[in-house]
């Protein structure tokens, strides 16, 4: 996936400028980014405070680490169904 320009926490600022009253057109030519892209930020981040994107960052990460571990159990596994069939 590829990094954004913009940390998590200039999103919620960005987005905070937009729902303080300025339109979406005059923050996204300021901030150089598409109106698309802070209707997606919306969506992804639109309500969130700093200490919930924390937590949502955390969370993220933990997910992340239980994936590789269910995958490596997974490759565990087939690997002794595959020694328990005498096929190695």
């Amino acid at each position: 996936m590829k990094k954004s320009r913009y940390s998590e926490e200039q999103i919620v600022r960005v987005l905070q400028e937009v729902e303080s009253g300025r339109s979406v057109a005059g923050v996204a030519r300021e901030k150089g980014v598409t109106e698309a892209t802070i209707y997606r930020w919306r969506q992804r981040y639109g309500g969130l405070s700093r200490s919930e994107l924390s937590r949502l960052r955390e969370l993220e990460q933990e997910n992340t680490r239980l994936k590789r571990i269910v995958a490596q159990q997974a490759m565990d596994i087939d690997g002794l169904k595959e020694l328990v069939r005498g096929k190695w």
